[in-house]
Protein backbone atom coordinates (compact mmCIF):
# COMPACT_ATOMS: atom_id res chain seq x y z
CA UNK A 1 0.00 0.00 0.00
CA UNK A 2 1.01 3.32 -0.66
CA UNK A 3 2.13 5.07 2.61
CA UNK A 4 0.09 8.24 4.30
CA UNK A 5 2.98 8.93 6.36
CA UNK A 6 6.03 8.44 4.14
CA UNK A 7 8.31 10.01 6.52
CA UNK A 8 7.71 7.40 9.26
CA UNK A 9 10.50 5.43 10.17
CA UNK A 10 9.69 2.61 12.26
CA UNK A 11 12.22 1.54 15.25
CA UNK A 12 11.49 -1.36 16.45
CA UNK A 13 13.55 -1.98 20.29
CA UNK A 14 13.75 -5.73 20.47
CA UNK A 15 16.32 -5.58 23.45
CA UNK A 16 14.09 -6.22 26.53
CA UNK A 17 14.90 -10.08 28.56
CA UNK A 18 11.35 -10.33 29.56
CA UNK A 19 12.44 -12.21 32.63
CA UNK A 20 9.45 -11.75 34.45
CA UNK A 21 7.54 -14.22 31.62
CA UNK A 22 10.29 -16.72 33.10
CA UNK A 23 10.11 -20.16 32.21
CA UNK A 24 9.02 -19.49 29.02
CA UNK A 25 11.51 -16.27 28.36
CA UNK A 26 15.08 -16.70 28.78
CA UNK A 27 17.91 -14.68 27.98
CA UNK A 28 18.93 -16.25 24.65
CA UNK A 29 15.03 -16.24 24.13
CA UNK A 30 13.17 -13.29 25.40
CA UNK A 31 9.46 -12.72 25.09
CA UNK A 32 9.60 -10.37 22.59
CA UNK A 33 10.59 -13.51 20.33
CA UNK A 34 7.92 -16.18 21.84
CA UNK A 35 4.72 -16.99 19.99
CA UNK A 36 2.50 -15.87 23.65
CA UNK A 37 -0.46 -15.06 22.06
CA UNK A 38 -1.05 -17.20 18.58
CA UNK A 39 1.12 -18.33 15.69
CA UNK A 40 3.62 -15.47 15.67
CA UNK A 41 6.03 -13.85 18.32
CA UNK A 42 5.43 -10.58 19.91
CA UNK A 43 7.79 -9.01 17.36
CA UNK A 44 6.38 -10.37 14.42
CA UNK A 45 3.04 -9.18 15.53
CA UNK A 46 4.25 -5.79 16.10
CA UNK A 47 6.10 -5.22 13.03
CA UNK A 48 3.29 -6.51 11.01
CA UNK A 49 1.08 -4.59 12.80
CA UNK A 50 2.95 -1.34 12.25
CA UNK A 51 3.30 -1.37 8.88
CA UNK A 52 -0.25 -2.21 8.52
CA UNK A 53 -1.39 1.24 10.09
CA UNK A 54 1.37 2.92 8.81
CA UNK A 55 1.73 1.81 5.65
CA UNK A 56 5.50 2.37 6.15
CA UNK A 57 8.39 0.21 5.06
CA UNK A 58 11.80 -1.19 5.90
CA UNK A 59 11.44 -0.59 9.86
CA UNK A 60 14.76 -0.77 12.02
CA UNK A 61 15.10 -3.33 14.44
CA UNK A 62 17.60 -2.79 17.36
CA UNK A 63 18.50 -5.51 19.01
CA UNK A 64 21.31 -7.60 20.89
CA UNK A 65 23.89 -9.09 19.15
CA UNK A 66 23.08 -12.00 20.66
CA UNK A 67 19.81 -12.39 19.09
CA UNK A 68 21.06 -11.40 15.39
CA UNK A 69 20.15 -14.49 13.73
CA UNK A 70 16.32 -15.33 15.37
CA UNK A 71 15.63 -11.27 14.72
CA UNK A 72 16.22 -11.98 11.08
CA UNK A 73 14.68 -15.15 10.52
CA UNK A 74 11.47 -14.55 12.33
CA UNK A 75 11.15 -11.54 9.43
CA UNK A 76 12.49 -13.77 6.82
CA UNK A 77 8.97 -16.68 8.18
CA UNK A 78 6.57 -13.26 7.72
CA UNK A 79 5.18 -12.46 4.20
CA UNK A 80 6.39 -9.66 2.76
CA UNK A 81 5.47 -7.73 -0.72
CA UNK A 82 7.60 -10.32 -3.09
CA UNK A 83 6.49 -13.37 -0.18
CA UNK A 84 10.08 -13.11 0.72
CA UNK A 85 10.10 -12.03 4.03
CA UNK A 86 10.18 -8.72 5.08
CA UNK A 87 12.84 -6.04 4.58
CA UNK A 88 14.61 -5.15 7.76
CA UNK A 89 17.69 -3.07 8.64
CA UNK A 90 19.11 -4.54 12.05
CA UNK A 91 21.19 -2.37 14.36
CA UNK A 92 23.08 -4.50 16.77
CA UNK A 93 23.88 -3.39 20.77
CA UNK A 94 27.69 -5.03 21.46
CA UNK A 95 26.28 -4.33 24.67
CA UNK A 96 22.56 -3.16 26.56
CA UNK A 97 22.73 0.15 27.84
CA UNK A 98 18.77 1.22 27.75
CA UNK A 99 16.21 3.11 25.49
CA UNK A 100 17.85 6.02 25.50
CA UNK A 101 21.23 5.38 23.24
CA UNK A 102 19.53 2.73 21.70
CA UNK A 103 17.00 5.29 20.15
CA UNK A 104 20.02 7.67 19.81
CA UNK A 105 21.81 5.51 17.53
CA UNK A 106 18.81 4.32 15.63
CA UNK A 107 18.52 8.38 14.91
CA UNK A 108 22.17 8.43 13.64
CA UNK A 109 21.67 5.74 11.00
CA UNK A 110 18.01 6.97 10.10
CA UNK A 111 19.89 10.76 9.12
CA UNK A 112 23.10 9.33 7.52
CA UNK A 113 22.08 9.93 4.17
CA UNK A 114 20.55 13.72 4.55
CA UNK A 115 17.25 12.04 5.49
CA UNK A 116 15.49 13.17 8.47
CA UNK A 117 12.38 10.65 9.11
CA UNK A 118 9.75 11.15 11.35
CA UNK A 119 10.48 7.81 13.72
CA UNK A 120 7.76 5.72 15.07
CA UNK A 121 9.81 4.15 18.37
CA UNK A 122 7.44 0.73 19.09
CA UNK A 123 8.82 -1.59 21.82
CA UNK A 124 8.43 -5.06 20.42
CA UNK A 125 6.61 -6.89 23.02
CA UNK A 126 3.56 -5.10 23.62
CA UNK A 127 -0.15 -6.25 22.69
CA UNK A 128 -2.26 -3.98 20.98
CA UNK A 129 -5.86 -4.39 19.68
CA UNK A 130 -5.93 -3.14 15.84
CA UNK A 131 -8.46 -0.62 14.80
CA UNK A 132 -9.62 2.30 13.75
CA UNK A 133 -8.48 4.16 16.99
CA UNK A 134 -4.68 2.52 16.17
CA UNK A 135 -4.65 4.28 13.18
CA UNK A 136 -6.25 7.18 14.45
CA UNK A 137 -3.24 7.61 17.47
CA UNK A 138 -0.34 6.91 14.94
CA UNK A 139 -2.21 10.32 12.36
CA UNK A 140 -1.95 12.69 15.47
CA UNK A 141 1.45 10.99 16.83
CA UNK A 142 2.66 12.32 12.98
CA UNK A 143 0.91 15.21 13.14
CA UNK A 144 2.10 16.48 16.48
CA UNK A 145 5.61 15.08 15.49
CA UNK A 146 5.58 17.10 12.14
CA UNK A 147 4.93 20.17 14.36
CA UNK A 148 8.52 19.80 16.27
CA UNK A 149 7.23 18.20 19.26
CA UNK A 150 8.10 14.94 20.75
CA UNK A 151 5.01 12.62 21.16
CA UNK A 152 4.50 9.71 23.69
CA UNK A 153 1.70 7.44 23.33
CA UNK A 154 -0.78 7.56 26.46
CA UNK A 155 -2.68 4.79 26.92
CA UNK A 156 -6.30 5.81 28.58
CA UNK A 157 -6.16 4.00 32.02
CA UNK A 158 -9.11 1.06 32.39
CA UNK A 159 -8.53 0.62 35.92
CA UNK A 160 -6.46 1.85 38.62
CA UNK A 161 -3.25 -0.52 37.90
CA UNK A 162 0.01 -0.16 39.93
CA UNK A 163 2.18 -1.91 37.52
CA UNK A 164 2.34 1.04 34.97
CA UNK A 165 4.48 4.71 35.09
CA UNK A 166 1.69 7.27 34.57
CA UNK A 167 1.59 10.40 32.39
CA UNK A 168 -0.01 13.88 34.05
CA UNK A 169 -1.12 15.76 31.02
CA UNK A 170 -3.06 19.02 29.76
CA UNK A 171 -5.15 19.78 27.60
CA UNK A 172 -5.32 22.62 25.18
CA UNK A 173 -6.38 23.73 22.09
CA UNK A 174 -4.31 20.53 19.82
CA UNK A 175 -5.39 17.17 19.75
CA UNK A 176 -3.19 16.53 22.35
CA UNK A 177 -1.71 16.91 25.69
CA UNK A 178 0.71 18.56 27.34
CA UNK A 179 2.88 16.37 29.18
CA UNK A 180 3.45 18.12 32.75
CA UNK A 181 4.50 15.50 34.75
CA UNK A 182 5.79 11.43 34.98
CA UNK A 183 4.70 9.65 37.53
CA UNK A 184 6.30 6.48 39.19
CA UNK A 185 4.45 3.29 39.23
CA UNK A 186 1.77 4.41 42.38
CA UNK A 187 0.31 2.59 44.85
CA UNK A 188 -3.43 1.06 44.17
CA UNK A 189 -4.83 4.28 46.35
CA UNK A 190 -2.88 6.95 44.35
CA UNK A 191 -3.86 5.17 40.79
CA UNK A 192 -7.24 5.39 42.07
CA UNK A 193 -7.27 8.84 42.61
CA UNK A 194 -5.41 9.23 39.31
CA UNK A 195 -8.56 7.85 37.27
CA UNK A 196 -11.09 9.67 39.71
CA UNK A 197 -9.61 13.12 39.01
CA UNK A 198 -8.59 12.13 35.18
CA UNK A 199 -6.10 13.83 33.25
CA UNK A 200 -3.93 10.39 33.95
CA UNK A 201 -2.48 8.28 31.34
CA UNK A 202 -0.30 4.86 31.05
CA UNK A 203 2.74 5.91 29.65
CA UNK A 204 3.42 3.36 27.46
CA UNK A 205 6.80 3.49 26.18
CA UNK A 206 6.11 4.11 22.28
CA UNK A 207 7.29 7.47 20.76
CA UNK A 208 6.94 9.92 17.69
CA UNK A 209 9.33 12.47 16.66
CA UNK A 210 11.83 13.72 14.36
CA UNK A 211 15.00 12.09 14.09
CA UNK A 212 17.05 15.93 14.18
CA UNK A 213 14.61 17.21 16.84
CA UNK A 214 14.98 14.55 18.94
CA UNK A 215 18.99 14.15 18.71
CA UNK A 216 19.35 18.20 18.91
CA UNK A 217 17.70 17.45 22.57
CA UNK A 218 19.89 14.65 23.81
CA UNK A 219 22.84 16.96 22.77
CA UNK A 220 21.55 19.74 24.80
CA UNK A 221 20.22 17.67 28.09
CA UNK A 222 22.80 14.61 27.92
CA UNK A 223 25.80 15.66 25.91
CA UNK A 224 27.90 13.19 26.83
CA UNK A 225 25.73 10.54 26.29
CA UNK A 226 25.65 12.14 22.82
CA UNK A 227 29.42 11.84 22.24
CA UNK A 228 29.60 8.33 23.45
CA UNK A 229 26.52 7.47 20.94
CA UNK A 230 28.22 9.38 17.85
CA UNK A 231 31.31 7.56 18.42
CA UNK A 232 29.73 4.23 18.52
CA UNK A 233 28.05 5.20 15.45
CA UNK A 234 31.40 6.43 13.70
CA UNK A 235 33.76 3.41 14.39
CA UNK A 236 30.56 0.88 13.43
CA UNK A 237 30.59 -1.86 11.19
CA UNK A 238 27.94 -2.95 8.73
CA UNK A 239 25.97 -2.26 5.89
CA UNK A 240 22.20 -0.77 5.40
CA UNK A 241 21.31 -4.46 6.34
CA UNK A 242 23.62 -5.10 9.74
CA UNK A 243 25.20 -2.69 11.72
CA UNK A 244 27.27 -2.94 14.78
CA UNK A 245 27.75 -0.26 17.01
CA UNK A 246 31.46 -0.08 18.12
CA UNK A 247 31.95 -2.29 21.47
CA UNK A 248 34.23 -0.28 22.81
CA UNK A 249 32.68 3.17 22.45
CA UNK A 250 29.08 1.87 23.00
CA UNK A 251 29.99 -0.11 26.26
CA UNK A 252 31.62 3.26 27.67
CA UNK A 253 28.17 4.92 27.13
CA UNK A 254 26.37 5.78 30.33
CA UNK A 255 22.84 4.01 30.27
CA UNK A 256 19.74 5.35 30.78
CA UNK A 257 16.21 5.35 29.33
CA UNK A 258 15.11 7.77 27.43
CA UNK A 259 12.18 8.96 29.57
CA UNK A 260 15.21 9.79 32.24
CA UNK A 261 17.58 11.50 29.86
CA UNK A 262 15.12 13.37 27.58
CA UNK A 263 11.24 13.06 27.70
CA UNK A 264 11.42 13.99 31.56
CA UNK A 265 13.56 17.44 31.25
CA UNK A 266 12.27 18.42 27.39
CA UNK A 267 9.32 21.06 26.84
CA UNK A 268 8.47 19.68 24.06
CA UNK A 269 6.81 15.88 25.40
CA UNK A 270 3.33 15.64 24.27
CA UNK A 271 0.82 12.77 24.68
CA UNK A 272 -1.01 11.40 22.21
CA UNK A 273 -3.73 9.30 23.25
CA UNK A 274 -4.20 5.56 22.42
CA UNK A 275 -7.85 4.06 23.28
CA UNK A 276 -6.99 0.77 21.51
CA UNK A 277 -6.66 -2.27 23.57
CA UNK A 278 -2.80 -2.17 24.92
CA UNK A 279 -0.90 -4.45 27.56
CA UNK A 280 2.70 -4.39 28.12
CA UNK A 281 2.64 -8.25 28.75
CA UNK A 282 4.56 -7.85 31.21
CA UNK A 283 3.99 -10.57 33.73
CA UNK A 284 2.11 -14.04 33.67
CA UNK A 285 -0.92 -12.06 35.60
CA UNK A 286 -1.23 -9.83 32.29
CA UNK A 287 -1.10 -12.47 29.82
CA UNK A 288 -3.69 -13.76 31.85
CA UNK A 289 -6.04 -10.65 31.63
CA UNK A 290 -5.77 -11.10 27.60
CA UNK A 291 -6.33 -14.55 27.22
CA UNK A 292 -9.22 -16.43 26.06
CA UNK A 293 -10.90 -17.82 29.10
CA UNK A 294 -13.51 -20.67 29.77
CA UNK A 295 -16.58 -19.44 31.97
CA UNK A 296 -14.53 -20.54 35.09
CA UNK A 297 -12.10 -17.77 34.79
CA UNK A 298 -9.17 -20.47 33.65
CA UNK A 299 -6.81 -20.17 30.42
CA UNK A 300 -4.77 -23.01 29.25
CA UNK A 301 -2.51 -24.04 26.23
CA UNK A 302 -0.98 -27.65 25.42
CA UNK A 303 -1.85 -30.53 27.24
CA UNK A 304 -3.28 -29.46 29.95
CA UNK A 305 -6.31 -30.83 32.34
CA UNK A 306 -8.00 -28.23 34.33
CA UNK A 307 -10.45 -29.79 37.44
CA UNK A 308 -12.19 -27.65 40.29
CA UNK A 309 -10.26 -24.60 39.75
CA UNK A 310 -10.83 -21.28 38.90
CA UNK A 311 -9.01 -17.90 37.25
CA UNK A 312 -5.60 -19.62 36.71
CA UNK A 313 -2.99 -19.56 34.26
CA UNK A 314 -2.10 -22.98 32.82
CA UNK A 315 0.56 -23.50 30.30
CA UNK A 316 2.34 -26.92 28.84
CA UNK A 317 4.97 -27.34 26.77
CA UNK A 318 6.12 -30.57 26.56
CA UNK A 319 3.88 -32.79 29.15
CA UNK A 320 0.35 -33.59 30.57
CA UNK A 321 -0.13 -31.06 33.37
CA UNK A 322 -3.15 -31.07 35.03
CA UNK A 323 -4.61 -29.10 37.99
CA UNK A 324 -7.20 -29.74 40.99
CA UNK A 325 -8.77 -27.36 43.62
CA UNK A 326 -6.43 -24.43 42.35
CA UNK A 327 -7.78 -20.05 42.41
CA UNK A 328 -5.48 -18.04 40.63
CA UNK A 329 -2.68 -19.70 40.29
CA UNK A 330 0.17 -19.46 37.49
CA UNK A 331 1.84 -22.98 36.23
CA UNK A 332 3.94 -22.54 33.20
CA UNK A 333 5.54 -26.36 32.37
CA UNK A 334 8.65 -26.34 29.61
CA UNK A 335 11.00 -28.74 29.09
CA UNK A 336 13.52 -28.51 31.73
CA UNK A 337 11.46 -26.25 34.20
CA UNK A 338 8.43 -25.15 36.06
CA UNK A 339 6.81 -22.27 37.35
CA UNK A 340 4.04 -22.25 40.05
CA UNK A 341 3.24 -18.81 41.49
CA UNK A 342 -0.23 -17.07 42.74
CA UNK A 343 -1.00 -14.54 40.32
CA UNK A 344 -0.76 -12.09 42.83
CA UNK A 345 3.05 -12.41 42.55
CA UNK A 346 4.38 -13.17 39.27
CA UNK A 347 5.90 -9.64 39.33
CA UNK A 348 8.25 -10.71 41.74
CA UNK A 349 9.38 -13.80 38.97
CA UNK A 350 12.40 -11.62 38.01
CA UNK A 351 13.36 -11.48 41.77
CA UNK A 352 14.06 -15.98 40.88
CA UNK A 353 15.78 -14.97 37.63
CA UNK A 354 18.10 -12.93 39.81
CA UNK A 355 19.13 -15.93 42.05
CA UNK A 356 19.43 -18.01 39.02
CA UNK A 357 21.60 -15.46 37.72
CA UNK A 358 23.61 -15.52 40.69
CA UNK A 359 24.00 -19.27 40.91
CA UNK A 360 25.04 -19.33 37.22
CA UNK A 361 22.10 -21.48 36.55
CA UNK A 362 21.36 -22.23 32.38
CA UNK A 363 17.88 -22.72 32.94
CA UNK A 364 17.75 -18.70 33.23
CA UNK A 365 19.90 -17.94 29.77
CA UNK A 366 18.25 -20.42 27.29
CA UNK A 367 15.81 -23.83 27.10
CA UNK A 368 16.63 -26.92 26.75
CA UNK A 369 16.60 -26.86 22.83
CA UNK A 370 18.84 -24.03 22.00
CA UNK A 371 18.66 -22.04 18.67
CA UNK A 372 21.53 -21.58 16.36
CA UNK A 373 21.34 -19.46 12.95
CA UNK A 374 22.19 -23.13 11.59
CA UNK A 375 19.18 -24.72 13.20
CA UNK A 376 18.86 -26.16 16.69
CA UNK A 377 19.80 -28.46 18.97
CA UNK A 378 17.85 -30.10 22.28
CA UNK A 379 20.06 -32.09 24.97
CA UNK A 380 17.84 -35.00 25.13
CA UNK A 381 20.03 -36.95 27.80
CA UNK A 382 22.82 -36.76 29.64
CA UNK A 383 25.24 -38.27 32.75
CA UNK A 384 28.64 -38.61 33.75
CA UNK A 385 31.25 -38.48 30.93
CA UNK A 386 28.05 -38.17 28.21
CA UNK A 387 25.59 -36.11 26.54
CA UNK A 388 23.01 -36.53 23.84
CA UNK A 389 21.82 -33.90 21.82
CA UNK A 390 19.07 -34.21 19.25
CA UNK A 391 20.57 -31.68 16.25
CA UNK A 392 18.36 -30.02 13.34
CA UNK A 393 20.27 -28.34 10.27
CA UNK A 394 18.13 -26.47 7.79
CA UNK A 395 18.31 -26.92 4.17
CA UNK A 396 21.27 -25.27 2.93
CA UNK A 397 23.03 -24.69 6.31
CA UNK A 398 26.39 -25.35 7.92
CA UNK A 399 27.58 -25.44 11.11
CA UNK A 400 31.39 -24.04 11.31
CA UNK A 401 34.62 -26.13 11.10
CA UNK A 402 35.89 -26.62 14.83
CA UNK A 403 37.21 -29.01 16.98
CA UNK A 404 36.74 -30.03 20.66
CA UNK A 405 39.99 -30.68 22.82
CA UNK A 406 37.79 -32.47 25.77
CA UNK A 407 35.09 -34.44 23.91
CA UNK A 408 34.47 -36.98 21.42
CA UNK A 409 30.91 -37.26 19.20
CA UNK A 410 29.20 -39.73 17.52
CA UNK A 411 26.56 -38.74 15.05
CA UNK A 412 23.45 -40.57 13.78
CA UNK A 413 21.41 -39.65 10.56
CA UNK A 414 17.81 -40.04 11.58
CA UNK A 415 16.76 -38.37 8.49
CA UNK A 416 18.43 -35.98 5.23
CA UNK A 417 21.50 -35.78 4.12
CA UNK A 418 24.33 -35.02 5.57
CA UNK A 419 27.83 -33.71 4.58
CA UNK A 420 30.58 -34.26 7.08
CA UNK A 421 34.23 -33.44 6.45
CA UNK A 422 36.05 -35.25 9.47
CA UNK A 423 39.71 -34.46 9.47
CA UNK A 424 41.24 -35.37 6.04
CA UNK A 425 37.54 -37.34 4.79
CA UNK A 426 34.47 -35.40 3.39
CA UNK A 427 31.78 -37.87 2.60
CA UNK A 428 27.62 -37.59 2.48
CA UNK A 429 25.74 -39.58 5.16
CA UNK A 430 22.06 -40.74 4.91
CA UNK A 431 19.09 -42.07 7.30
CA UNK A 432 20.56 -44.71 9.84
CA UNK A 433 24.14 -44.19 8.78
CA UNK A 434 26.86 -42.74 11.50
CA UNK A 435 30.18 -41.55 11.92
CA UNK A 436 32.85 -41.03 14.73
CA UNK A 437 34.56 -37.43 15.66
CA UNK A 438 37.88 -38.26 17.24
CA UNK A 439 38.82 -35.98 20.35
CA UNK A 440 40.80 -33.12 18.10
CA UNK A 441 39.89 -33.83 14.73
CA UNK A 442 38.49 -30.60 12.86
CA UNK A 443 35.12 -31.71 11.47
CA UNK A 444 32.34 -30.08 9.79
CA UNK A 445 28.41 -30.69 9.08
CA UNK A 446 26.07 -29.20 6.17
CA UNK A 447 22.97 -30.21 4.94
CA UNK A 448 22.94 -29.85 1.11
CA UNK A 449 19.58 -31.03 1.11
CA UNK A 450 16.08 -29.44 0.58
CA UNK A 451 14.50 -30.91 3.48
CA UNK A 452 15.58 -30.22 7.50
CA UNK A 453 18.38 -32.54 8.68
CA UNK A 454 17.99 -34.41 11.78
CA UNK A 455 20.79 -36.57 13.42
CA UNK A 456 21.45 -37.64 17.23
CA UNK A 457 24.28 -37.03 18.33
CA UNK A 458 26.71 -38.82 21.35
CA UNK A 459 29.35 -36.56 23.27
CA UNK A 460 31.53 -38.46 25.71
CA UNK A 461 34.54 -37.22 27.25
CA UNK A 462 35.90 -35.67 30.58
CA UNK A 463 34.20 -31.77 29.59
CA UNK A 464 31.28 -31.33 27.44
CA UNK A 465 30.37 -27.74 27.92
CA UNK A 466 29.61 -25.74 24.58
CA UNK A 467 32.65 -23.00 25.70
CA UNK A 468 35.35 -26.47 24.27
CA UNK A 469 34.39 -25.17 20.59
CA UNK A 470 37.62 -24.10 18.77
CA UNK A 471 36.16 -22.54 15.43
CA UNK A 472 38.25 -22.18 11.95
CA UNK A 473 35.50 -21.14 9.82
CA UNK A 474 32.33 -20.10 10.21
CA UNK A 475 29.37 -18.66 7.32
CA UNK A 476 27.90 -16.82 10.40
CA UNK A 477 30.79 -14.76 11.56
CA UNK A 478 30.55 -15.91 14.80
CA UNK A 479 33.95 -16.08 16.83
Amino acid sequence: MTSPYPEFRPVILCGGSGSRLWPLSRELLPKQFIRLTGERSLLQNTVARTLRHTGATRPMLICNAAHRFIAAEQMQELDGAGGGGYDVELLLEPCPRNTAPAIAAAALRATRDGDDPIMLVMPSDHVIEEGPALTEAFALAHQAASEGALALFGVRPSAPLTGYGYLRTQAGERPWQTVEAFVEKPDAERAAAFLREGGYYWNSGMFAFRASIFLHELERLAPDMMASVREAVAKGSGDDAVFTLDPRAFGACRADSIDYAVMERTDSAVSVPLDAGWSDVGAWDAVWDIAAKCPQGNSSSGDVMIDDSRNCLVHSSHRLVATLGLDDIVVIETADAVLVAHKSRTQDVKRIVETFRGQHREEMAHHREVRRPWGSYDSIGQGPRYQIKRITVKPGARLSSQMHHHRAEHWVVVSGTARIHNGDKDFLLTENQSTYIPLGEVHCLENPGKIPLELIEVQSGAYLGEDDIVRFEDMYGRV
